[in-house]
């Protein structure tokens, strides 16, 4: 078999699934709940995120929240605070790819 086969876990509980970690791709699924999210932080790569279902709620550097619904993709740069939460009723589900992958 040549290719490589990964899945992803379906649900609605809290998940932060590494999929895939290799030195070319962080690939990254996620779910949140109503007000659960990621801990303030730093990108360490560049980040695209899309949201697969709900509604993102992100903080980027010192900007004002935004929203981001169903079908969008992100791209944000490199060394950026984030702030990533669920400030809705609905189940947010992200796929976050790290391209390309950090080194530390």
């Amino acid at each position: 078999m040549i290719e490589q086969i990964f899945k992803i876990t379906m649900g609605n509980d809290r998940l932060v699934e590494k999929v895939i970690q290799d030195e070319n791709v962080h690939y990254i699924h996620m779910v949140f709940n109503q007000d659960e999210g990621l801990p303030e932080h730093f990108s360490n790569s560049t980040v695209y995120m899309t949201v697969l279902r709900g509604k993102l709620s992100i903080g980027l550097d010192d900007q004002e929240v935004c929203h981001y619904d169903t079908g969008t993709v992100l791209k944000i740069p490199f060394n950026i605070k984030m702030n990533v939460k669920n400030l809705d009723a609905e189940v947010l589900e992200l796929i976050v790819v790290k391209a390309p992958a950090p080194t530390k």
